[in-house]
């Protein structure tokens, strides 16, 4: 297999590893509130806090990939991620903890360096699938929900970070030497930060930025936040939490590339229409019937379906929609849709602290879909 071909199967497995680190605070975290008595808010904050540098330097990241190259930007990242990794091994604090959670959350701008690295040697018409298989990399949230409760039970809390620096550093050295040098993709002139930025001029940057928002940041919310929530509603064990939480984050993982497909094949603002009513309806059942296991099971389900092609959807319109500007728009759309996770696990904590309820929060998510829905509507069907 030549690099060009080794690109996608090695970016998304970096990917996948790299979510993997993303989302290792979150089936800790009741272990954590029980070690250092942490409130809900507390709890919340920890589980959310890497959501927020790995949302937000999406868009430099994303940038400096179009610039320099996903093979050296992704390896620089891969690299730095290892020392917050051992840091958390060491920490013996909540606030030490929160440092390190920040640091991990780098991790989570993977996603900007993989997509625009992939979308710049994929042909137009196949975009929407191979960035949707690429994305595939979004299942390591599940890998760290149903691996690491399992890890720290029998090694330790520090091994839960400490084991996943082996497959950090093998997906290194395959990113280093496996793929495409710098030089073999396609570069675009070389523009400062602000003018790679002007695309936030366009309403079309903003519009896509509020559907992923609810798409990707469901995924990232569910993900990170459902172990907490299972754990808080229903007593469940961490590793039974665990477990649950992963079967969404696996069917909204498997849902993307197929959400991409279609798109490449019906158009992804039909696709968009079906996924908001979708998640306006799956967050109504949730905010009323979650006090029953089976009700939020099916629920959930559901809503991992529609996140997971609306994920897949909206990264088909990325690409077709600035074709020249894909590095800087994944970047601030991705950033857009990982704060549409940083959010909700902090509300969640404090509607949770204030109410006794998550109900709140639920209809809330419903109320932001039925606007997306609208904006769908206005912005990309009247085209379609």
């Amino acid at each position: 297999m030549n690099k060009q071909h080794a690109l996608l199967p090695i970016t998304t497995l970096a990917m996948t590893f790299s979510f993997a680190v993303w989302g290792v605070f979150s089936p800790l975290a009741s272990t954590f509130q029980q070690m250092y008595g942490l409130s809900s808010v507390q709890k919340s904050i920890l589980v959310a806090i890497p959501v927020l540098l790995g949302s937000v330097m999406r868009i430099p990241l994303g940038i400096f990939t179009d610039r320099y190259g996903g093979k050296k930007v992704f390896s620089l990242l891969l690299l730095f991620i290892i020392f917050p990794l051992l840091g958390a091994g060491f920490a013996h604090s909540y606030e030490s903890l929160l440092i390190c959670a920040l640091f991990i959350g780098m991790a989570g701008t993977s996603f900007a360096v993989s997509v625009t690295f992939v979308s710049k040697l994929t042909p137009a018409e196949k975009q929407g699938a191979a960035l949707g298989i690429n994305a595939v990399g979004n299942i390591g949230t599940a890998i760290a929900s149903f691996s690491v409760p399992t890890i720290a039970a029998s090694f330790g809390v520090k091994w839960a970070f400490w084991g996943l620096i082996i497959p950090v550093v093998i997906m290194l050295i395959l990113v280093w030497f496996g793929t495409p040098a710098t030089d073999v993709v396609k570069q675009n002139e070389k523009k400062s930060m602000l003018s790679s930025l002007s695309v936030l001029k366009y309403k079309h940057t903003w519009t896509l930025s509020l559907l992923y928002f609810v798409t990707f940041g469901s995924f990232v919310a569910f993900g990170m936040y459902l172990p907490t929530l299972l754990v808080d509603l229903f007593h469940l064990s961490p590793v039974d939490a665990g477990l649950r939480a992963a079967g969404f984050t696996i069917v909204a993982t498997i849902l993307r590339p197929i959400g991409g497909s279609l798109s490449d094949k019906i158009g992804a603002p039909k696709i968009l229409t079906v996924v908001f009513i979708g998640m306006v309806a799956g967050a109504l059942v949730i905010a009323f019937g979650m006090n029953n296991i089976m009700v939020m099971t099916i629920a959930c389900i559901f809503v991992s379906i529609m996140s997971g092609l609306g994920n897949g959807a909206v990264f088909k319109l990325v690409p077709q929609i600035y074709p020249n500007e894909t590095g800087a728009v994944t970047g601030i759309v991705g950033a857009w849709g990982g704060l549409g996770g940083f959010f909700p696990p902090i509300l969640m904590g404090i509607f949770k602290q204030a109410t006794g309820s998550y109900l709140i929060g639920f209809v809330l998510l419903s109320g932001i879909a039925a606007i997306c829905l609208i904006l769908n509507q206005v912005v990309f069907r009247k085209k379609a």
